[in-house]
């Protein structure tokens, strides 16, 4: 079933490419004949780096004692695929060592509140994850790079955030997924494991959503803290910082992940992100990217 769905997307992919491609571009070019096709094996280089994990063949690396790295993958869902590697993520124990903040900025990458935020980020030397749009990365690569150069986490968020077209059916809602896996792997040579539904999952998936999220081998996370900045109010800085105050309550969680957002229109949320940080600093939280060890927020 699951090479029947990976086909699927590969030829919706290839329908969609040959779609933007100029019509004329292989005009006149030379038939080979497929006699004269010789297919080669090549060894796919796997990206190695002290600032993130990049996933074994099997997934059998992904129970780790840091908190702190992000997770990739080398492999496309085609390219597991092809390579009948698995698909489907092991069961793993949730990080809970210590009390943790993930930090969390949705529908970027832009060119302008992005950066501010990373500047923050580095300043206060706190990691951060990125959940990212396909169609923002390709507008503002660079910026990407970024994130990704600086130790971030990135995670998947949608080509383009439509709910119409990603809530029709489980089968639009995976082929988004893909198709902004493939855009990140050409850009920096990995993938993200962890995706975040826009709109959250909670109030978005139907029943039927979770299996085809589970064999694709994705790790969906939402929040259970946010800053409000999406909403129609759009709230000023000092405003931020008190929702999230007045949804940790008095009794704080262990795991906190926070939504926040990473785009036009969120100057307030820059503003508001040091005074966030220090409040958790001040409470001894550590910070953490999300990764598909990290505890579920409900």
């Amino acid at each position: 079933m699951i090479k029947i769905f990976l086909s699927l997307i590969l030829a919706t992919t290839i329908l969609f490419a040959g779609c933007s491609n100029d019509s004329g571009q292989n005009a006149g070019a030379e038939e080979v004949a497929p006699e004269e096709v010789v297919e080669k094996k090549v060894e796919k280089e796997i990206p190695q780096s002290d600032k993130f994990v990049t996933a074994a063949k099997d997934f059998s690396n992904l129970q780790l004692t840091e908190f702190n790295k992000p997770v990739y993958d080398a492999y496309g869902l085609w390219e597991r695929q092809k390579e009948n590697l698995p698909m489907v993520l092991p069961d793993l124990k949730p990080y809970d060592e210590v009390p943790l903040v993930y930090l969390t900025f949705d529908d970027g990458p832009d060119d302008k509140i992005t950066p501010k935020i990373l500047d923050i980020l580095r300043e206060e030397q706190v990691p951060a994850t990125f959940y990212v749009l396909g169609y923002m990365v390709q507008k503002n690569p660079d910026v990407l790079k970024r994130i990704f150069n600086e130790g971030h986490a990135i995670g998947n968020h949608s080509y383009n955030h439509d709910y119409n077209d990603l809530y029709s059916a489980p089968w639009n809602f995976i082929v988004q997924m893909y198709t902004t896996d493939d855009i990140l792997l050409k850009l920096i040579g990995v993938r993200p494991l962890i995706i975040r539904a826009p709109g959250g999952s909670a109030g978005m998936f139907t029943e039927n959503y979770w299996p085809m999220v589970k064999a694709m081998g994705y790790a969906e996370h939402g929040w259970n803290v946010s800053t409000e900045d999406a909403t129609r109010e759009r709230p000023n800085a000092s405003t931020q910082v008190n929702h999230v105050l007045n949804q940790l309550g008095k009794n704080p969680p262990r795991s906190v992940i926070v939504l926040m957002h990473s785009t036009g229109g969120k100057d307030e949320t820059a503003k508001a992100l040091p005074e966030i940080i220090h409040l958790f600093k001040d409470w001894g939280y550590k910070f953490g990217v999300v990764t598909p060890m990290t505890p579920l927020p409900w």
